[in-house]
């Protein structure tokens, strides 16, 4: 008899209290609920209490912010993904906080992990030994008076698309041919593919490069990314800084670490900006990003 597979959903949080409660929202109207929702609350206790008034069936897991204030992104999904797995999950999903899933996206994230599961060898390889990682996507939502305001069929109607990312539609998968485009916004693979990646690596440390060096791993593990019509997320709105000044440091930083792993900087328009205002600056000596100011 096959065991019935279980889905995590792994939301990493800090603040966006009515963001994370719409999310939860949205996932009561999944066509395939979850089996496990793991919020890791980073260096934010009330994340409990706002839980806990919305549903019983969500774990809360609690981190500590990085010795400098900074959230730990790449720590605290490690974190959730353990907890997950520890409760029996064998799939997981990751949702930004801001993100509400459209009803079909953890059934649609399920059927597209299965099938990668069960597909055919390619060459002499099998695929489940080589990691398949699937992409949901996800469209931006307009400014609202406040985010209850969102928890409303049409979301679809009111959302814009990414203007640098695929948007299958339906059933269509797409294989991606650029790794370069992965983010943790929405994506979910199977705790065997997790493992075999080592999860997000915790030499980032604070806010920037965690994202596209999971994507390399990807590409360094023979993997496969997949874009996945059906599986969509819309985005609430919530204000944003262009260059994120107040990820100076860690964005330096985590640039750096990054060109030593894999030759090239990441994040180059965010770099250039600092750049342009006078607030970081590539040292020709040593072929690294300096804060200087």
């Amino acid at each position: 008899m096959t065991t019935p597979r279980r889905t995590a959903v792994i939301t990493i949080a800090h603040g966006r209290h009515d963001h994370l409660r719409g999310q939860l929202w949205g996932l009561a109207q999944q066509s395939a609920p979850a089996d496990l929702h793991v919020v890791v609350a980073m260096g934010d206790p009330a994340i409990t209490e706002v839980v806990a008034r919305e549903t019983s069936t969500t774990l809360v897991v609690a981190v500590d912010l990085d010795d400098d204030g900074e959230l730990p992104l790449a720590r605290a999904r490690n974190v959730g993904a353990r907890a997950a797995i520890a409760a029996g999950a064998d799939r997981l999903v990751f949702l930004d906080v801001d993100c509400i899933p459209a009803p079909p996206t953890l059934e649609r994230y399920a059927a597209v992990l299965d099938a990668a599961v069960v597909a055919a060898p390619v060459a002499a390889e099998p695929v489940a030994a080589r990691p398949v990682v699937a992409c949901g996507t996800v469209a931006y939502l307009p400014p609202v008076d406040h985010p209850e305001d969102y928890r409303t069929d049409a979301l679809s109607e009111l959302a814009d698309p990414h203007p640098g990312r695929p948007v299958p539609t339906g059933d269509e998968v797409l294989v991606a041919d650029d790794l370069r485009l992965f983010w943790s916004l929405s994506f979910a693979l199977t705790s065997a593919d997790w493992e075999r990646l080592g999860g997000f690596s915790e030499d980032y440390l604070g806010y920037g490069a965690e994202d596209t060096d999971f994507g390399q791993r990807v590409r360094d593990a023979n993997g496969t990314m997949l874009w996945v019509g059906g599986a969509a997320a819309y985005h609430q709105h919530h204000p944003t800084e262009a260059p994120p000044v107040r990820h100076l440091v860690s964005i330096v930083r985590n640039a750096n670490v990054f060109r030593e792993r894999w030759g090239w900087f990441p994040m180059e328009g965010w770099l250039a900006a600092f750049s342009e205002r006078g607030l970081a600056a590539l040292d020709p000596a040593s072929d690294r990003w300096v804060v200087t100011a």
